[in-house]
Parts: structure tokens; C-alpha cells; sequence
């Protein structure tokens, strides 16, 4: 099985790296299952955790040529797995952060927004396109998007497809912050809350 994510160890947290062989880190039914398995494992020793992807994507959502195949019922299947990957990362007992650079469109953006916090890169690019191709998130991200953003902020990357840049989804409350390197600002406010803690 090809490499889907890899978990590393930090000063006092573990970061969550996803990795595909094209680089766009599409979200799978075996990677959106593994991802939750991997959440769950971690949740007796829960430590911070953020997740992150490469230089021009987090990722590029779900695959859309196996969502082409699926069948009713398996559709059904994956959308239940995504539900359970978000809320795994909703719920899970430590903070999450999004680092991200690059591209965090549809189900990518899905999974950006249960995590707990969302740092961005200036290069970063925000969307769901899915609606341009028919399709509508089942992953909660209909629901997360407008508490965080308003609806109609949200309406109009839904409905309409919009896309932002990394400037304007700070603006609207997409993001916390903008940061040269996201992983390392993740880093940095994870050891700043644990000094606050002591």
C-alpha cells in the first residue's frame, strides 16, 4: 500500500503529514479510513497535533474518479467514513491545527475545517468546487462552514464555487493568521500554550 500520511513526533506534540505519489494529497475512502483509525489510536495519549500537507497542496479533496464509480450505496459508505474522520478530528481531546500551503479545496477544506485552528501560508488557495461538478459535501463542511464564516460568505464559496486567496479568508474568519511557514507558527503557539499551562 503506497504511503497515504506519515505522524511525527514534535517538542510536545506530533504533527500529521499527508503524502500521495502525485502530490495532491486527494482524500480516499482508504486514506479517509486510515486517518481516522490513526485519531482514534491517539486519542488515550492525546498531544496537539497538526496536520499538513506539501508546499502546493493540503490537499486537493476527494478523489473524484473513484467517487465516478461508486454506486449508491457506496457513496453512502464514504460519505459515513468522511463523517467519521471529521468528527474525529472535531472531538479529539487536543488541539488541532490546519498548517496550510498551497491548494485546500472541497473535501481538503472539509478536513481543514474540524480542525480547531486553521494557519495559512500565503500562497494558500480556499474552495469547493463541487458544486461545478454536481456534487455537494457530506463531510460537515455545509455546516462548519457558515458558524465560521457566516452563511453568506459561505453561500457564495458553496453555491457559486469561489475561490480565496489566502489574504481574503483571513478577512472573513476562514483563518486564524497568515504565516511565511504554518507549520512552524502551529509549532510555535502549541509551545507558547504550554509555558501559559505551567
Amino acid at each position: 500500500m503506497p504511503t497515504q500520511f506519515q505522524i511525527n513526533d514534535g517538542d510536545g506534540y506530533r504533527d500529521l503529514r499527508l503524502i500521495s505519489e502525485d502530490g495532491t494529497n486527494r482524500l480516499t475512502l482508504e486514506l479517509v479510513r486510515n486517518l481516522a483509525d490513526a485519531l482514534l489510536e491517539m486519542w488515550a495519549d492525546a498531544k496537539p497535533l497538526i496536520v499538513h500537507g506539501n508546499e502546493r497542496f493540503f490537499s486537493a479533496g476527494a478523489d473524484l474518479s473513484e467517487i465516478q464509480a461508486l454506486n449508491a450505496s457506496e457513496a453512502f459508505a464514504f460519505a459515513k467514513a468522511g463523517q467519521r474522520l471529521m468528527s474525529a478530528i472535531a472531538q479529539f481531546p487536543a488541539p488541532v491545527y490546519a498548517a496550510i500551503r498551497g491548494y485546500c479545496m472541497g473535501g481538503g477544506l472539509d478536513l481543514a475545517l474540524a480542525c480547531h485552528r486553521r494557519i495559512a501560508a500565503p500562497n494558500a488557495v480556499f474552495g469547493h468546487r463541487g458544486v461545478a461538478l454536481g456534487l455537494v459535501t457530506g463531510w460537515g463542511g455545509t455546516q462548519r462552514l457558515p458558524r465560521l464564516v457566516g452563511k453568506s460568505c459561505a453561500l457564495a464559496m458553496f453555491v457559486a464555487a469561489e475561490k480565496l486567496h489566502a489574504q481574503q479568508a483571513r478577512t472573513i474568519g476562514l483563518i486564524d493568521t497568515i504565516a511565511e511557514d504554518p507549520l512552524t507558527e502551529a509549532s510555535r503557539r502549541i509551545q507558547l500554550a504550554s509555558i501559559e499551562l505551567c
